[in-house]
C-alpha cells in the first residue's frame, strides 16, 4: 500500500481559543468545503470534538458521485490538536492531524494528511491523475476560505 502525504501551514489572525472554537465544531466542515462537493453531515451528536466522536456525512468529490464517509475523532487536546480518521469511505487509509500553535499575531495551523487509495496499481494511477490534485484543490479552497473568515475582516 502506497501512503501519500499532504501538509499545509496557515497563519490565522485569531487566538488559539477562537481557532479551536471554529475548527472543533464539525458543523464548520461544510463552511470550509467547496460547494461543488455537496458536503452534508448526516449524523453527529452536536458537541465539540472529543475522542471517540463519530461523524457521518456524504459528499461528491469526483464526477458528482455521492460517497458515504464515517469519521472518528481519535485524539483531541483542547486548543492544541486533534486527529480524525476515516472509518468507512473512499480511502483505504485516511489519517488527518490538525495542530494549533500560538504566534505573536495569532495562530499557526498545521494540517497533515496521510492517505492511501484502494485498488493497488490502479489506485496509484488514480492518485497521480486526479486524486492528489483534487485534494490540493480542496485544501487550497480551505486556505482561501479561512483567509476570508479570519484574516480579511
Amino acid at each position: 500500500m502506497k501512503v501519500y502525504k499532504i501538509e499545509t501551514i496557515q497563519y490565522i489572525n485569531a487566538s488559539i481559543e477562537e481557532c479551536w472554537d471554529f475548527f472543533s465544531s464539525p458543523k464548520n466542515l461544510q463552511t470550509i468545503t467547496p460547494d461543488d462537493m455537496s458536503f452534508e453531515i448526516h449524523d453527529f451528536d452536536g458537541k465539540r470534538m472529543y475522542p471517540g466522536q463519530i461523524i457521518t456525512y456524504t459528499l461528491k468529490p469526483l464526477f458528482g458521485i455521492k460517497i458515504n464517509w464515517v469519521t472518528i475523532i481519535t485524539v483531541s487536546k483542547e486548543n492544541d490538536y486533534f486527529i480524525d480518521e476515516q472509518r468507512f469511505g473512499p480511502y483505504s487509509f485516511w489519517h488527518h492531524k490538525h495542530f494549533f500553535e500560538p504566534t505573536e499575531t495569532g495562530t499557526k495551523m498545521i494540517d497533515i494528511v496521510h492517505y492511501a487509495l484502494p485498488f493497488g496499481f490502479l489506485g496509484r494511477i488514480a492518485n497521480h491523475i486526479m486524486v492528489k490534485n483534487k485534494l490540493k484543490d480542496i485544501f487550497e479552497y480551505r486556505k482561501n476560505k479561512i483567509e476570508e473568515l479570519f484574516n480579511l475582516k
